[in-house]
């Protein structure tokens, strides 16, 4: 029993390195099998990122307007993953906005450089994200505020996770920064992600919560229809994407709920 929850915890703590700067214990160590099994743990991975932006949000606005402590909330976030799934998406705006076939996206999406569909994008996504959560905020409260930022980036990596269950990876290089975890997902495994992607969801009302997760399902079924028409399946970008538009999609679904 010992040697599998120490099993289980050296998978979450591989999620934990590679989706986020958290720090992990020295003892984990590194290897292909831990990356190919932390999948799993996006999810809870994203109730930690939650958390920290949750948090920040609250205290913030213990001594500051709502709409000011919304921004540091979304600030620490992207801190605590090193901008991982923005950058995906800023990615993916260019190689889906600039390429003609799927050779030319995948080559636009590899690019370090930023081109005008990438900055337009994540400009307009966070100001949509702001908007939203402020929303959220003046037509609830701040608490459920933040309990909907920690249910929602939960259950938005659970939205990415289950592209890497039901798609195919299509990128060939082994450079490739999802590379690790480019393998089909097992049940079970898909099991323990979907158990601590929605276990947040219970701390929000359940009248409002369905609109939110039926948004967030929607928007992931449409961007994997897109995935499959243009490319065939997904690459890390694609989950990065996927993660941005099912966090925003879980925002804007609660907020139609509350008006």
């Amino acid at each position: 029993m010992f040697i599998k929850i120490r099993t289980q915890l050296i998978y979450f703590f591989a999620a934990l390195r590679f989706f986020t700067r958290l720090p992990v214990p020295a003892w984990v160590g590194h290897s292909q099998d831990q990356l190919n099994h932390a999948a799993r743990y996006f999810p809870l991975v994203g109730v930690l990122v939650g958390l920290i932006a949750a948090a920040t949000t609250l205290v913030a606005a213990l001594v500051l307007p709502v709409s000011v402590a919304v921004v540091l909330g979304m600030a620490a976030s992207v801190l605590a993953t090193g901008a991982f799934h923005e950058d995906g998406f800023a990615d993916a705006c260019d190689g889906f906005g600039g390429g003609w076939d799927k050779a030319q996206v995948l080559s636009i999406m590899k690019d370090s450089r930023v081109g005008s569909y990438a900055t337009i994008g994540v400009a307009l996504l966070l100001l949509a994200k702001w908007n939203a959560l402020v929303e959220i905020d003046a037509t609830s409260d701040t608490l459920t505020l933040g309990l909907t930022l920690i249910a929602a980036h939960a259950v938005s990596r659970l939205a990415a996770t289950s592209l890497i269950f039901t798609l195919d990876y299509v990128r060939e290089d082994a450079t490739a920064k999802a590379k690790p975890l480019a393998v089909r997902m097992a049940p079970h495994e898909l099991f323990i992600a979907a158990l601590t992607g929605l276990a947040p969801c219970i701390l929000l009302p359940a009248s409002h919560l369905l609109a939110a997760l039926v948004a967030v399902a929607l928007c992931t079924w449409l961007a994997a229809r897109y995935f499959i028409h243009r490319i065939g399946g997904y690459t890390g970008d694609c989950l990065g994407a996927t993660q941005q538009i099912a966090e925003l999609a879980f925002y804007l679904g609660l907020l139609c709920s509350f008006t």
